[in-house]
C-alpha cells in the first residue's frame, strides 16, 4: 500500500516519461524551468495525456514572474483548465495572488469551479503571501486540495519551522507538500520534521547532446532539463525506508 506520494516537476516530453519509468507517483506538467514552470502548449498536454498512465497535473501559469494577472491572463488560465478538463486529466495546478500578497478568493473560486472535479493543488504562489496563517485558512476555504511550499525560504530545507507551523493549523483539512531543493541527501530530515506524505521535486538534469551538428560560431550550448532518474530512484529508495 503506497503510504506516501512522490510529485516529480517535468519540463520536457523526455522527463515526463523517466519520471513515470523511474517510479514517480504523480508529474507537475510545466514548460519554461528558468521562468519557474509555465503552462505546457496543447500538443504537449496531447500527447502526455497519451503516453503516462500516472495522474498528472499540468501547471496553470500564464507567465513567469509574480502572480498577480489581468483579466486577460486570467482568461487564458480558464481557457486552460478547461482544456485540461477535456483532455482528461486528474488534477491541475495554479495560484492567483492580489498585489498585496493576499490570496485572490474570488479569482480562486471561479477557477476552483471551473477545474471541478479535478483535484487542484494551489502552487508556490503561496510563498509569496505576506501572511501565509491566513494565507493557508483562505485557501481552504476555496476548496484547494494542497499546497505546494518552501516554508516561504528558496529551499524547503530552511521553510521547515513554518511547514511545521503549518502542518498543525491544517489539522488534515488540506494537504502540505514540502518542495523546492527537496533532494535525497534531505528529503528524510523534511519528512521527519513536517510529517508530510506528499513530497515535490524536480530532480533536475541538465542535457547536452553531444552528436548534435551546430556551427561552432554560435558559441552556445544547446542544453534542455530532464531529470535525474537516479535521484528519483534514491529518493524514493529513503522514503520507502522511512514509511516502513
Amino acid at each position: 500500500m503506497q503510504q506516501y506520494c512522490l510529485e516529480i516537476a517535468c519540463f520536457t516530453l523526455e522527463g515526463a516519461l523517466l519520471a513515470q519509468e523511474s517510479g514517480a507517483h504523480r508529474i507537475e506538467l510545466c514548460e519554461n524551468p528558468s521562468d519557474g514552470g509555465t503552462t505546457p502548449s496543447y500538443g504537449m498536454l496531447k500527447k502526455v495525456k497519451g503516453l503516462i498512465s500516472i495522474p498528472v497535473f499540468p501547471i496553470i501559469r500564464p507567465r513567469g514572474g509574480d502572480f498577480v494577472y489581468s483579466n486577460e491572463e486570467f482568461d487564458v488560465m480558464k481557457y486552460d483548465i478547461e482544456l485540461c478538463k477535456q483532455l482528461g486529466y486528474e488534477g491541475v495546478v495554479f495560484g492567483i495572488l492580489n498585489a498585496a500578497g493576499e490570496v485572490d478568493i474570488d479569482r480562486m473560486n471561479e477557477l476552483l469551479k471551473l477545474a471541478s472535479p479535478m483535484q487542484v493543488t494551489f502552487h508556490r504562489a503561496f510563498d509569496r503571501t505576506s501572511n501565509p496563517i491566513k494565507a493557508l485558512e483562505d485557501i481552504i476555504e476555496c476548496g484547494c486540495h494542497r499546497i505546494l511550499s518552501s516554508g516561504q525560504f528558496p529551499s524547503v530545507i530552511d521553510g521547515l519551522s513554518l511547514l511545521k507551523q503549518l502542518m498543525l493549523q491544517a489539522n488534515d483539512r488540506i494537504i502540505i507538500m514540502p518542495g523546492s531543493g527537496l533532494n535525497s541527501m534531505n528529503v528524510i530530515d523534511i519528512a521527519q520534521a513536517t510529517e508530510a506524505v506528499e513530497f515535490h521535486t524536480a530532480a533536475r538534469k541538465k542535457i547536452n547532446r553531444s552528436d548534435i551538428v551546430s556551427p561552432s560560431t554560435m558559441n552556445e550550448t544547446l542544453s534542455f532539463i530532464s531529470v535525474d532518474q537516479d535521484e528519483i530512484k534514491k529518493i524514493k529508495s529513503a522514503l520507502n525506508s522511512f514509511f516502513e
